[in-house]
């Protein structure tokens, strides 16, 4: 899709009216579109350059969505601060930039540019080709997993403190030790002619929200809580830990989600070894010293900080968070993650 004729390029870039921009780059991409960066780069038909790129969503004249794609990524990076600082800008790629005019948008934007009809996709014929579209999150899947995994990033204090340490298992069927509570309680625009504010790309909206009544907003969501059954320490998963009393098939399989876990972890040591896709682990800034740890593979993300516990979520356990206690193993897995992550610039 990335072989739009130089005329439709034209044409989107003199006429778009800017709603909003996101960053495709090794270390920061909207996750919600692969589990890495090559991955991400695939879905919109673009070679995975090791810059990365500048995604601007807007519409054209005409109300048809279009997706600018830059190779200034640094343009797209201080106007995404800038609006993220309740500020305007005006976010005007210069044509020697444009590397592409793609059809539609990857994503899911909540407002439209006013004075122009409302947001539609351009004819395909007219463009040669179908339009980009949101992945699907309707139902419980990769691209929902992916989200829900953002989601618990941006709001790891919430989640947090959720968790009783007490809950986390040993390989005895006692309490974890070493499990130690978190410290804190705890890009995308908006407008048009490119002013901008965050919140409005679907990338930064997770699905395990709740709603005003505390529900979760989707029924195939997390619902808001993690789940208590799943709660092990690092080594109470890779044990098949069990909880006190089970017994018969229940003491075989352990408590659910574990089976998953002790996979995760186990995958998630083999990208030491074997550094998995570009993206695939990435690290961000957390609070004191710490950071975010971000690690995805085939059915499962991961989100840990570096100095606390981790959460997982499986394609195969629809709506699950799964907490991992800060056993004697997760530190240094999560601290050799670290070492090999991609981190922004």
């Amino acid at each position: 899709m990335a072989g739009t004729d130089e005329d439709a390029v034209a044409a989107a870039d003199d006429a778009l009216y800017v709603l909003t921009a996101v960053l495709l780059t090794p270390a920061k991409f909207p996750s919600v579109l692969g589990d890495d960066y090559p991955e991400a780069c695939a879905a919109l038909g673009l070679a995975p350059l090791a810059d990365g790129y500048g995604l601007v969503l807007g519409q054209d004249g005409s109300g048809a969505r279009w997706t600018v794609v830059i190779d200034d990524v640094s343009l797209v990076a201080v106007a995404i601060a800038t609006w993220d600082c309740g500020m305007e800008y005006d976010l005007s790629p210069d044509e020697r930039t444009v590397v592409a005019a793609l059809p539609g948008w990857p994503l899911a934007v909540a407002v439209a540019a006013p004075g122009v009809p409302a947001p539609h996709d351009p004819d395909p014929e007219a463009v040669g080709g179908p339009p980009l579209t949101p992945p699907d999150t309707s139902t419980w899947g990769a691209a929902q997993r992916r989200l829900g995994a953002d989601e618990i990033a941006l709001q790891w204090a919430m989640w947090r403190e959720q968790i009783d340490d007490a809950a986390f298992l040993s390989p005895n069927g006692g309490s974890a030790p070493g499990a130690t509570a978190a410290n804190g309680k705890g890009s995308d625009g908006k407008g048009s002619d490119g002013k901008a504010s965050e919140g409005d790309a679907s990338d930064s909206a997770g699905p395990l929200g709740k709603g005003s009544d505390g529900a979760a907003s989707d029924p195939d969501a997390p619902k808001g809580k993690p789940t208590a059954g799943g709660a092990a320490s690092d080594r109470a998963a890779e044990d098949q830990a069990v909880g006190d009393g089970a017994s018969g098939e229940a003491r075989k399989k352990g408590p659910k989600g574990h089976s998953g876990i002790r996979r995760v972890l186990a995958e998630a040591r083999a990208y030491v070894d074997s550094p998995p896709p570009l993206g695939r682990v990435r690290s961000s800034f957390a609070s004191g010293d710490a950071r975010t740890l971000r690690a995805d593979g085939p059915g499962w993300s991961l989100v840990a900080r570096t100095d606390d516990i981790a959460f997982v979520l499986l394609d195969d356990e629809p709506g699950e968070v799964l907490p991992v206690g800060r056993g004697p193993e997760l530190p240094g897995l999560l601290a050799a993650l670290d070492k090999m992550a991609v981190r922004p610039s």
